[in-house]
């Protein structure tokens, strides 16, 4: 059973992991299904609004698409939330990343 499948069945027993869901995605990513990844990371970012690595790493695969715009969004909309939770260690990375888009 490959990783992606593991996390799939242990997302069936526990629908409700934001971690599963993230790590569900960046298995997308890593096998480069770029789309799909996207999606589950939007909508990770309205069913767990507050888990901050999903905008993050959204930001970081849209920019890698070439779609710096919406990475622009994504990202400004993350540094408000990790703020909002006190996760400033997040928001400066995801500053940091929001400087260098094109």
């Amino acid at each position: 059973m490959s990783r992606r499948e593991q996390l799939e069945s242990l997302l069936t027993e526990d629908p409700h992991d934001p971690f599963l869901h993230y790590a569900l995605a960046q298995e997308f990513s890593k096998e480069g299904v770029a789309a799909e990844a996207i999606t589950r990371l939007e909508t990770m970012n309205r069913n767990f609004p507050d888990y901050v690595p999903a905008y993050f790493r959204l930001g970081q695969i849209l920019a890698e698409e070439d779609q710096s715009a919406a990475a622009r969004q994504i990202l400004q909309t993350g540094i408000q939330v990790a703020r909002k939770v006190g996760d400033l260690h997040a928001a400066g990375e995801m500053s940091q990343l929001l400087e260098i888009l094109p």
